[in-house]
């Protein structure tokens, strides 16, 4: 429980941290005025949305979830909202990637048995599977997900228009109804995701850590 903790605590923190340097880059200082521009994790952190899991696990919950504290920006100080937007939020997946990414080469080097880290083998496959899992739950291309502005920043200006009005209306419903186990025991979002999660896992993951 502690290792899955710390792993989600990384994994929220890099994540936010990536919207906030995102946003920064593309000339809005927003998230650095609010602080949100630092890898300390009490900055990023949201209570309930973080503690969350950790509950729904200990209950034997069927379906765990959880968020950060949102990255607020500022749309006008962009040069193309629409675009940046989308760049914004594709960055905290990304870093969810990337990261998971350096873990995997880290676990592979240390993974040996004549290795002084070899310890890490214990703890860093948690790491991975918690950056992996939270980078493609949040691409679910629905608000208040990220995948949401993504998608929005992806349509030509009049599908776009149409597709957020849509989201901002119907999105949280959209997103419940993924999320709650409705198919025998298992949530939608669960069975859409189940494949892309396993085949990353598996490139990430040496074939004795696979989960």
């Amino acid at each position: 429980m502690l290792i899955f903790f710390a792993a989600l605590l990384a994994a929220i923190t890099v994540h936010e941290f990536a919207h906030a340097f995102m946003a920064v880059r593309l000339g809005d200082p927003t998230p650095k005025l609010l602080g949100r521009l630092t890898f300390n994790p009490i900055a990023h952190l949201d209570p309930f949305g973080t503690l969350l899991p950790i509950l729904l696990i200990l209950t034997g919950s069927p379906i765990v979830f959880g968020w950060g504290k949102p990255v607020q920006f500022d749309p006008y100080n962009l040069e193309s909202p629409r675009r940046d937007s989308a760049l914004i939020s594709f960055a905290g997946p990304a870093a969810n990637l990337l990261l998971a990414s350096l873990l995997s080469l880290i676990l592979r080097l240390s993974s040996g048995p004549f290795s002084p880290f070899y310890f890490l083998s214990s703890v860093l496959p948690s790491f991975i599977v918690i950056n992996v899992v939270l980078a493609t739950f949040n691409l679910i291309p629905v608000h208040p997900l990220d995948g949401g502005k993504i998608l929005i920043g992806l349509l030509p200006n009049k599908e776009a228009y149409k597709a957020e009005r849509f989201l901002s209306q119907y999105g949280m419903i959209i997103l419940l109804f993924l999320i709650f186990p409705i198919l025998n025991g298992r949530s939608p979002v669960f069975i859409i995701l189940s494949p892309l999660i396993n085949l990353l896992l598996s490139v990430y993951l040496p074939s004795g850590f696979l989960v």
